[in-house]
């Protein structure tokens, strides 16, 4: 039966054949038999990159809940009234990094919102403090759209923060503030922040810079199909021309006291179906170009994480201790090293812990 759905679909045969998939192609696989495109996407992780599946000790951390948006899919931001509002000095930020040192973190992941008086001098010391006491922690700090807006804030060009933050110490970037690029959908999940084409145009000047990030993708809120295929194909042609992103990580949206959901925009969030045609899409759209597939498991759950995993994923992204912004929507966290190992052997796939840029640290 699996022979016969396949020769029906030109999109799987090119996927199986290798070949790089079209628009076309990509909005019928979005439409195509849920265990097909799962099942054609797990043959590619595996000949791409074989039966790891990878993820870091990783620590994350929001140094201030106050932001000049208002995105109507966020739940995490405050105005700066609210008795929860807060904002880190950078010491405050060295003594949680310290601690994450010690629960075994060889990565701290930093973002927060778009402070409206905070300037770079301020993002250059955060780097310095953690850089000067924990000098083989990689720092992987600061979205495309925090550097965007920071750059319109301070009126200083996108290239000299990049280049003044990197030479305090920042590592890499991860892949937040993506959303969704195609104008029609991000307008209405978005307020006050950069354009998709912003967004890409920041993230190309810091790969130009030497800096690799993550890339992600907002979805299951209002998007339609051609908005997932539109966001995958841009993302894979600025991976043929820099080269800088690490892992595409798709993040489930949370609904639960956001403004989409105060509306009545979206009532339920995406079903458990859909996040594994996302994750499965994303694996034969971006094949052979960006192959680390990320499954954010806090967003997911432990049990379809693993679900995710035979549908395409092949990263787990790592541990999240103390990851924040979901917690706000009301999902828990954290988890450890051993525990992600677990789930993973429980599938019977080779965990490995990796490093950000994806080098392997142990295997179990």
């Amino acid at each position: 039966m699996l022979r016969d759905l396949i020769h029906e679909s030109k999109a799987i045969e090119r996927a199986l054949s290798g070949e790089e998939l079209s628009f076309s192609d990509g909005m019928e696989l979005m439409g195509s038999d849920n265990f097909l495109v799962g099942a054609t996407a797990d043959l590619v992780r595996k000949k791409t990159v074989g039966d790891r599946i990878t993820f870091a000790a990783s620590y994350y951390m929001n140094y201030t809940n106050l932001c000049a948006a208002s995105c109507q899919m966020c739940a995490f931001y405050r105005k700066g009234d609210e008795d929860d509002a807060y904002t880190l000095s950078p010491e405050q930020i060295e003594q949680r990094v310290a601690i994450a040192k010690q629960m075994g973190a060889t990565e701290v992941h930093i973002v927060g919102g778009f402070h409206p008086k905070l300037q770079l001098d301020y993002y250059e010391n955060m780097m310095r403090v953690i850089k000067k006491h924990h000098p083989d922690l990689s720092i992987k700090a600061f979205t495309a759209a925090e550097i965007f807006y920071l750059s319109k804030l301070t009126k200083t060009s996108v290239k000299e923060i990049l280049s003044r933050l990197k030479d305090a110490g920042l590592d890499s970037m991860p892949g937040g503030g993506a959303e969704l690029f195609h104008p029609d959908v991000r307008a209405q999940i978005v307020r006050g922040k950069c354009s998709g084409q912003e967004w890409l145009d920041t993230i190309e000047q810091a790969h130009n810079l030497g800096i690799k990030s993550n890339v992600t993708m907002l979805y299951g809120h209002i998007e339609k199909p051609e908005h997932i295929i539109d966001h995958l194909i841009k993302v894979r042609e600025l991976q043929k021309k820099t080269g800088g992103f690490i892992t595409f990580i798709p993040l489930k949206f949370s609904l639960d006291n956001t403004e989409l959901e105060q509306k009545h925009q979206v009532n339920h969030e995406c079903s458990s179906i859909y996040d594994l045609k996302i994750i499965a899409t994303s694996r034969l759209m971006l094949a052979g170009v960006l192959n680390n597939i990320s499954v954010y498991w806090v967003a997911f759950g432990k049990k379809l994480a693993q679900v995710a995993l035979s549908n395409g994923g092949s990263d787990l992204v790592g541990t999240a201790f103390s990851e924040e912004i979901y917690r706000a929507a009301g999902k828990p966290t954290n988890s450890s090293v051993l525990e992600l190992a677990t789930m993973v052997k429980e599938i019977g796939r080779r965990p490995v812990q990796r490093d950000t840029f994806f080098n392997e640290i142990r295997t179990f």
